[in-house]
């Protein structure tokens, strides 16, 4: 259960670790560094004369001529991608030292710099310091020995704020547009934009257009640029830091799906079919044990060693093995059943599905498919998706036909990309909509699936 539920990343380290492990275990490939085992090291003349009683092990159990294991031969899902890749990571500095190595370029006295340093490294990831003047002051007395004052933090605060990127240290969303604002080459509309988050930024965000037009006496073409040169700013720009050292994570899609000639064609990943068999020197030893004719007690000694592992290495080549079928019958189970979406790409085409019903399909526990479908991802003709993605509850429409709650929120979504954006529908309006299209939704539900595809409220929808 525990291999199922790795992806296929984390199931190729949990590999290496087993074979570092397990002697028992080889994966084919060749060490140079590896001593030959020599059989002299279980010749002990002193116990020549003391014979053990070996019935209770059958050596024929463990000895195999097959170089390459069963489960390797009969799957008819092994692709040629298993081979070993690496990609070197550039070695970089983290957000804080590049804001760090800034201030060296400003002329600042001792003081001025450590507080210069504290107010950095109070910067969070996206560039803002979320603290108030007053407690940075106490915290620098308390933990760094300087005593200073509110204007002289400002001061270096100010100083700070003229770092790369444009707009941090900002203490809230006004400041670091505001910041990023006074950089820009004044122009009309630039001047208008630094008015308007300054003086009526609460209006602005609220979008009371009108309002703001009254208010600094400008036309709608003028409030349209005002509005273009804002959505152009980072209200992030911490976030967007490339040179930060954060590993970057590469999908390995875990099964891979194909359609040739109109049919579906499911392959699990090679990755997920590793090359193991038993360790040929392990099998020379079994093999020396068995043709002696006297066995000494070092010997026996050995091999209980050696039957304890290769218990242990028979057991994860077959935990292997039913890894494999699992995963491969729950995602034929999975693709067949949304073959329409899969043929088509549409959305539209997803079928409802819960957990339960690949489980019903498979004969096999809820849990099992839970562990399948768990951070694993699958390669499309339409992209890499989350197998979660193909999962959805169902909804009745007005014939009493189930349909996948995925599907409704398309609809809803590509009824909102439509909408007059002068006058957004609101979440009554937009119910009203769906009934008529055949899906009676309460505006309750319609305002949980606007928040689950992250689409703001009516208001904040409009543009003139």
């Amino acid at each position: 259960m525990k291999l199922i539920q790795l992806p296929t990343q984390a199931f190729e380290q949990r590999i290496k670790q087993e074979l570092e492990e397990n002697p028992a275990l080889d994966n084919g490939k060749e060490d140079d560094n590896e001593d030959e085992f020599q059989n002299d090291e279980y010749d002990d003349d002193s116990y020549d004369d003391d014979t053990i009683n070996t019935d209770d092990i059958n050596i024929d159990e463990y000895l195999s001529d097959d170089e390459i294991p069963n489960y390797r031969l009969q799957a008819n899902n092994y692709s040629a991608d298993d081979e070993d890749k690496s990609m070197p990571y550039a070695a970089g500095i983290t957000f804080t030292q590049h804001l760090t190595n800034q201030l060296n370029t400003f002329r600042l006295n001792d003081q001025e710099y450590l507080i210069a340093e504290f107010l950095v490294g109070s910067i969070n990831g996206n560039g803002y310091i979320r603290r108030e003047i007053s407690d940075i002051v106490d915290d620098l007395a308390f933990t760094q020995g300087v005593y200073t004052t509110d204007e002289e933090v400002l001061k270096v605060l100010n100083v700070v704020q003229t770092l790369e990127p444009t707009g941090v240290g900002a203490r809230s969303l006004q400041e670091c547009l505001l910041l990023q604002l006074k950089q820009k080459p004044k122009e009309k509309a630039v001047e208008t934009a630094i008015s308007i988050i300054d003086e009526a930024f609460d209006q602005f965000a609220k979008k009371h257009y009108k309002k703001l037009l009254k208010k600094f006496n400008i036309s709608e073409d003028d409030l349209k640029d005002v509005i273009l040169e804002i959505e152009k700013l980072n209200p992030k720009p911490g976030g967007g830091y490339a040179g930060n050292n954060r590993i970057t994570e590469h999908v390995v899609p875990d099964f891979s799906i194909k359609i040739i000639d109109g049919k579906l064609e499911l392959t699990l990943n090679g990755r997920n079919a590793p090359e193991l068999h038993i360790s040929n020197e392990y099998n020379n030893m079994l093999k020396g044990y068995k043709e002696a004719k006297n066995k000494t007690k070092s010997q026996k000694d050995a091999v209980q060693f050696i039957k304890q592992k290769l218990d242990a290495a028979k057991w994860f080549i077959d935990a292997i093995k039913q890894r494999q079928q699992t995963l491969f019958v729950t995602m034929s189970a999975i693709m067949y059943y949304q073959e329409a979406f899969l043929l088509s790409g549409d959305e539209m085409d997803l079928r409802p599905m819960i957990l339960k019903d690949v489980a019903d399909e498979i004969n096999m526990d809820i849990s099992t498919v839970s562990r399948v479908a768990n951070s694993k991802y699958v390669d499309t003709p339409y992209g890499t998706k989350l197998i979660k993605e193909f999962f959805s509850e169902s909804m009745k429409n007005d014939k009493g036909e189930d349909v996948s709650t995925r599907e409704i929120k398309k609809i809803l979504e590509n009824v909102v990309n439509a909408e007059d954006k002068k006058k957004p529908l609101t979440d009554e309006k937009l119910a009203k909509l769906l009934k008529e299209k055949g899906y009676p939704i309460a505006r309750r539900t319609i305002a949980k699936y606007r928040e689950q595809l992250d689409i703001p409220v009516a208001r904040l929808r409009k543009k003139i």
